[in-house]
């Protein structure tokens, strides 16, 4: 995705990359070692914790967006 800046994803406290896409989100879970099939816990608060803006938005809202980066 040219432009976006994507969404920061930390695991246990360990910052695994920016997510661009729910797809690249579902990789950083099975390297984490969850299951392949991760994509139901994407809407499960008490797997998924969206910061920062809506979940399944990965590009900035606007000029005061967060920034992602560390």
């Amino acid at each position: 995705m040219t432009g976006a800046r994507g969404r920061r994803v930390t695991i246990h406290g360990r910052v695994f990359g920016l997510a661009h896409s729910d797809t690249d989100l579902v990789e950083f879970l099975r390297r984490a070692g969850l299951p392949d099939d991760a994509w139901e816990l994407l809407d499960d608060p008490r797997w998924v914790k969206w910061q920062g803006g809506r979940p399944h938005e990965y590009s900035p809202a606007g000029p005061d967006a967060e920034d992602p980066r560390p």
